[in-house]
């Protein structure tokens, strides 16, 4: 497992130290000082990395000449696999940074220089425990592709068979932990010290982030993506999912069939071959239709460089380190939000995005409602060509955040894929409209949960929890009985506010008998008094007198008791 520690003082491990200067070096190489300034970053790198202020990078005159966004390209490429691998991250999130800056860190996606093929042969020798070329008949040493992770080289195995094998790079699992670190050492002080960016949660991003590379470093958890998503559409003869080798493949090495294709964006190479453009972009946004709304389980990075185009128009995706899943009960949810939203109803939308949603603390809900009416005016206001869908998202999520409300990290995920093949469907087709073309899919999901086989499902599990339910509950109560005739079932009820309520009823209880008792005593007293009972005073009895007294003080002292209590 990817470890991110806590590192407070992690700049007194050499490593840290020698990669933190490298970083900071790097930084002020591509004009960003103004970042460490804004973090106070001198304070916690110490004395070391003061020896970065001392000269002036060599190549200062060719970085001005470049602007910000190649600079921040560029600066990724320089810091490494890890940093490579955010940005790649970053160029298929249009919700977070610019288009202009997401069409420059694409070209981090194939310029990756490779590693030398003596690593290729040590690492497949490690892996499989034999040389290379007792596992494959021939691998081509200069890889055809290089990415931040890994490189892919052709090969060959039985009888001259094309496949590819992609090699993860040497020792690259300590050098992201290390890198990683670091993030997130840098992370804390960001959130700490920049009010304006501890809003995005820098750290939280760290920790997620680290949760993708470690799917990302184990070849089998994308091989088993690779298997399901073929299962999913093994019989859509518009979609080809590359086939795996399990036996040729390991937590390093993964050797999966050999696609020659054409580059989703390469429109140029797309028309020389004749293929329908409108067609592939239909099947194009069918195939991420059918992951979202259908099966739920979708390819998260369908970036254009993981998508290739096949003879007949077919569509290949590739690259399955990161991939997402939504439940049945959460997509249901998703897609009531989205009609709920289509017909303004605000009411309804701000319930189901709480149900969908994390939050510390319930937001203020007619605050709520009152955003997400500006928010559908504000959009749907248009005709459903002219949404700008990343923009939308954008300001969708800036929504959530104002009211305290987190998308799940896989409902972003395949929101995201959605936005990113939509990217794709706009260059292919100008003129597609990728919403409208959900929307039938999304009207097909909402009805599906009150068609019959669906019914039938849940009255299924419902029938087949109860009768777990009957089958034990006669134990469960034969155990209880055990239990009780041992004495060892000992009940304790704890009802709020219970002494108060008895102290009352005591009360209520010693008024009512004090009353009885005056009564009492009046009508005995009159009774002496009419009969004359002696001793007699003034011709009156002396017993009914003292009787009467007796009965005023106690009524008095009763009426006194209840004006002290505020109650009559």
């Amino acid at each position: 497992m990817l470890s991110i520690k806590s590192i407070g003082k992690v700049t007194q491990r050499y490593r840290h130290l020698i990669r933190y200067q490298q970083i900071i070096g790097i930084i002020f190489k591509y004009g960003f000082e103004n970042i460490l300034d804004a973090m106070n970053i001198d304070h916690y790198i110490e004395s070391g990395l003061k020896l970065i202020h001392m000269g002036v990078p060599e190549s200062v005159e060719k970085v001005d000449r470049l602007n910000r966004n190649q600079r921040i390209r560029m600066a990724l490429e320089e810091l490494g696999p890890t940093f490579i691998k955010m940005g790649q991250v970053l160029s298929s999130r249009p919700d977070l940074i610019p288009v202009d800056l997401i069409d420059e860190l694409a070209h981090l996606q194939d310029k990756i220089p490779s590693f030398d093929f003596e690593h290729v042969k040590n690492i497949i020798a490690s892996e499989f425990g034999r040389p290379y070329d007792e596992i494959f008949e021939s691998i081509e040493k200069e890889p055809f592709a290089s990415a931040s992770i890994g490189q892919v080289h052709r090969a060959s195995i039985r009888e001259n068979h094309r496949i590819a094998i992609k090699i993860q790079r040497p020792a690259i699992r300590k050098t992201i932990e290390a890198d990683l670190e670091i993030m997130h050492h840098i992370a804390s002080i960001i959130e700490r010290n920049i009010e304006e960016a501890a809003v995005f949660r820098p750290v939280k991003i760290v920790e997620e982030f680290a949760k993708t590379l470690e799917k990302e470093l184990d070849y089998t958890v994308e091989a088993a993506n690779m298997e399901r998503m073929a299962r999913q559409f093994a019989g859509d003869k518009a979609i080809h999912i590359p086939k795996t080798y399990p036996d040729q493949s390991s937590e390093r090495v993964l050797t999966m069939e050999y696609i020659q294709g054409i580059k989703a964006d390469d429109i140029e190479a797309i028309d020389r071959s004749g293929l329908d453009r409108k067609r592939i972009t239909r099947l194009g946004a069918d195939f991420i239709m059918k992951q979202i709304f259908k099966y739920g389980f979708f390819h998260a990075d369908p970036h254009p460089g993981n998508i290739f185009i096949l003879e007949n128009n077919r569509i290949c995706p590739v690259d399955f380190g990161m991939t997402g899943f939504v439940d049945q009960t959460t997509r249901e949810i998703f897609v009531d939000l989205i009609h709920s939203i289509a017909s303004d109803n605000a009411k309804a939308t701000a319930g189901l995005l709480c149900e969908l949603a994390e939050y510390e603390d319930l937001p203020d809900m007619a605050d709520l409602e009152k955003g997400i009416s500006h928010f559908v005016s504000l959009h749907l206001s248009k005709s459903l060509k002219e949404i700008k869908t990343a923009k939308m998202l954008n300001q969708f999520l800036e929504l959530c955040a104002g009211h305290g409300l987190r998308i799940p990290p896989d409902l972003f995920l395949m929101m995201k894929a959605f936005i990113s093949i939509e990217g794709v469907a706009r260059k292919l087709d100008p003129d597609f409209d990728m919403i409208a073309h959900a929307m039938p899919y999304a009207t097909n999901a909402k009805y599906m949960k009150y068609s019959p086989p669906r019914i039938a499902r849940d009255i299924l599990g419902i029938a087949r929890e109860s009768f777990n339910l009957l089958r034990i509950l006669p134990a469960d109560i034969k155990e209880l009985l055990r239990l009780a005739k041992t004495g060892k079932i000992h009940i304790s009820v704890n009802i709020d506010h219970i002494e108060k309520m008895m102290r009352t009823q005591d009360q209520t209880s010693n008024r009512i008998s004090f009353s009885i008792i005056i009564a009492s005593l009046i009508l005995g007293s009159a009774i002496v008094v009419n009969s004359n009972v002696p001793p007699l005073m003034f011709g009156v009895s002396v017993i009914g007198i003292v009787g009467f007294i007796a009965a005023a003080v106690m009524g008095i002292w009763l009426v006194v008791a209840i004006i002290k209590k505020g109650r009559l």
